[in-house]
C-alpha cells in the first residue's frame, strides 16, 4: 500500500509540474523547437528527474512537447495545420461561452478588467503582455460555461496558439486590433446582446485566423533559403 501511495503521489505531482509547465507555454515563457533541459527544470521545480519525464509525457500527449530519442524533449512549432484545427476549437468552444452567458457572472468583470489592463500594456508598448492578456481574456470569457472540463481543453489550445504566435517576429500587428474588439465583445455581453456578440465573435475569429496564418506563411516563405 505504501508504495501504491507514493506512485500516485508521483503521478499527481507529475500533473501539477505539467500544468505548471503549460501556464508558462501561455505565457510565453519557452520558445517553439527550443529543447527543455531536465536539470534546469527538476531543481527549479525541486523535483526528481522521475517526475519531470512524467510531466514531460503528460505534456507530449497534449502536442505540446515533443520527445525524441537519446536528444530530449523540445517544446513543439504548431504549422499551419494546427492553426486551421485551433480556429475550429474556438470557434465551437467560444460560440458557446456566448450563449452561455448570463448577467453578472464574474467571468464578464474580469473581462472588463482584462481589456483595460491591456490597452495600458499597449501604450507601454508591451506587445508580449498585450498577447497574454488577450489569451487571458479568452479563457475567461469560457468560463461563462462553468464547465471544468471546457476550460481545461480550451487551455490546451491556447498555449498552442501561443506557439504559434513564438514564431513570428513581430506580434504587435496581430494583437493591437483586438484591443478593440476584446472591448466591444465584452461590451455587448454585458448589454445581453447575444445574437451581436456571436456575430461579433464569429467576424473576430475568422479575422484572426487569416492574420495568424498569413503571418505563419510568410515567416515560413523568409525562412527558405534562396536559390
Amino acid at each position: 500500500m505504501p508504495d501504491a501511495r507514493s506512485k500516485a503521489d508521483d503521478q499527481s505531482l507529475a500533473t501539477q509540474v505539467a500544468t505548471t509547465i503549460r501556464e508558462m507555454l501561455i505565457d510565453g515563457a519557452f520558445e517553439p523547437r527550443e529543447k527543455l533541459s531536465e536539470q534546469q527544470i527538476a531543481a527549479q521545480f525541486g523535483i526528481s528527474r522521475n517526475t519531470l519525464r512524467e510531466a514531460f509525457r503528460l505534456l507530449s500527449s497534449q502536442g505540446l512537447l515533443e520527445q525524441i530519442p537519446n536528444r530530449g524533449a523540445f517544446v513543439v512549432a504548431p504549422g499551419e495545420a494546427a492553426v486551421l484545427d485551433i480556429y475550429r476549437v474556438r470557434h465551437v468552444i467560444q460560440r458557446g461561452a456566448v450563449l452561455a452567458a448570463t448577467p453578472g457572472h464574474p467571468a464578464l468583470a474580469r473581462m472588463r478588467d482584462l481589456v483595460e489592463q491591456a490597452e495600458a500594456a499597449r501604450r507601454d508598448g508591451d506587445w508580449q503582455r498585450v498577447g497574454t492578456l488577450n489569451m487571458e481574456f479568452h479563457r475567461t470569457m469560457v468560463e461563462l460555461c462553468d464547465s471544468p472540463r471546457l476550460s481545461a481543453s480550451f487551455d490546451l489550445v491556447l498555449a498552442e496558439l501561443r506557439l504559434v504566435f513564438g514564431q513570428l517576429n513581430d506580434t504587435a500587428h496581430l494583437h493591437e486590433p483586438y484591443i478593440a474588439l476584446n472591448t466591444a465583445l465584452v461590451s455587448l455581453l454585458e448589454a445581453r446582446k447575444i445574437p451581436d456578440a456571436i456575430s461579433q465573435l464569429e467576424s473576430y475569429l475568422l479575422k484572426s485566423e487569416r492574420a495568424v496564418l498569413g503571418a505563419l506563411q510568410r515567416e515560413r516563405i523568409k525562412g527558405q533559403p534562396s536559390s
